[in-house]
């Protein structure tokens, strides 16, 4: 019986942050998955290795956690001003779905240096020494994030002194800039506190009735105190993740968040958006010992902070999520901001599972409305392995 053969399909594997994904320039895609649809979402879930029962990705590129079965695509930008259009797609470990709903901020930090390496930033932009600017449409929400990539001899530099918790080796920084980060276009209603609260009564069945910050900003995240459920925000990810009660109960608060976010109409639909929007918990300063073994001191950090995604504990902390954060901490009167202190704040420095992490946002208040300009982060990217990708001809 005749089989067809592997394709060939141009691409390279990439850390960006304390994310890994499979970058692809748009017009390298097969035609059929060129235009998003069902060819373009049965290509990459095969390139990724998903649906995985054995939730292992032993057959694709994923690494079968959040952080790893992610898929970039990228092409040229006809948008006024900027360079590149950079398209995300989430891709479930153990379901036949790619979720486009929101944004990577881990990945966004590898799309500058990814675009520049593919030929998708014009050379005149690009100085002999120094740094590129590269100005990205985010697709998936309508958002600008400026990037800052160092160059050296005309090319990206990808080796440097720069730490980030999370990631094993230093690298050169990638300073992010993510633009009006309060989401307009991604279903929520165009308000950064849909609800119209800064702290709201979330009611879960089974739960209880939570305070909560439920904020559109990076990307949709709903933000509650570790105490009210029983953490102290110090947790690690098999303190969670080991725990199917305590994986049940996020889940359940996510679900019916994201009903009073108005993302989606009731809480059967949360199963079909898992990549959006987050759930974290938040608490006051306290020392803890991070997953690599790194002593956190309480003095050495404003607030504790962990997230979930895509149903887990993060083993870190997500880009977008970041962006939530540091939004959330520069307004008064949020429970992220109360747990760092409360107060204005331009900038604020977070304890997660891995280590910290520091995020910057200008925020003021416009005709009684909150408005934030900008989120500021430093991230890292380096490519691991270009070349091709394979895929069954059949499989899309």
């Amino acid at each position: 019986m005749a089989h067809p053969a592997q394709i060939k399909v141009p691409a390279a594997y990439i850390r960006g942050g304390t994310s890994k994904g499979v970058f692809f320039r748009l017009q390298d895609l097969p035609e059929a998955a060129q235009a998003p649809g069902p060819a373009r979402d049965a290509l990459l879930l095969r390139v990724i290795g998903s649906p995985d029962p054995y939730g292992k990705h032993t057959d694709g590129m994923g690494g079968a956690t959040s952080s790893t079965s992610k898929t970039v695509i990228l092409s040229t930008s006809t948008r006024p001003d900027h360079d590149v259009d950079y398209l995300f797609g989430q891709v479930s470990i153990d379901k036949a779905f790619v979720d486009w709903s929101g944004n990577c901020g881990n990945l966004s930090s590898a799309v500058g240096p990814f675009a520049i390496s593919g030929g998708l930033v014009d050379a005149s932009r690009i100085p002999q020494d120094g740094v590129a600017t590269v100005r990205i449409w985010q697709a998936n929400i309508g958002k600008t994030i400026i990037a800052h990539v160092p160059i050296t001899n005309g090319a990206v530099q990808e080796t440097g002194d720069f730490e980030l918790d999370g990631v094993t080796f230093p690298a050169a920084e990638v300073q992010l800039e993510f633009m009006d980060p309060a989401a307009e276009e991604d279903g929520a209603g165009g308000a950064m506190f849909p609800t119209g609260k800064l702290i709201d009564e979330l009611q879960v069945p089974g739960v209880g009735t939570l305070k909560a910050t439920m904020i559109n900003a990076g990307i949709p995240t709903i933000f509650i105190n570790a105490q009210d459920v029983g953490y102290t925000g110090t947790e690690l990810q098999d303190d969670i993740n080991s725990d199917p009660k305590a994986l049940a109960m996020f889940e359940t608060i996510r679900a019916h968040g994201a009903v009073r976010m108005g993302l989606i109409a009731n809480i059967d639909e949360a199963a079909q958006r898992q990549h959006t929007p987050k759930v974290a918990f938040v608490a006051k300063p306290a020392a803890y010992v991070s997953s690599s073994g790194k002593q956190i001191a309480a003095d050495s950090i404003d607030l504790l902070v962990r997230a979930l995604s895509m149903g887990k504990l993060h083993h870190a902390m997500m880009g977008t999520a970041a962006v939530a954060i540091g939004t959330a901490a520069a307004i008064p009167g949020t429970l992220v901001n109360l747990a760092a202190g409360g107060g204005e704040r331009k900038a604020v420095c977070f304890g997660h599972p891995s280590g910290t992490l520091r995020v910057g946002a200008q925020a003021s208040q416009q005709d009684g409305e909150w408005v934030v300009t900008k989120a500021i982060m430093s991230r890292s990217a380096r490519v691991l392995m270009e070349g091709w990708v394979r895929v069954p001809a059949d499989a899309f």
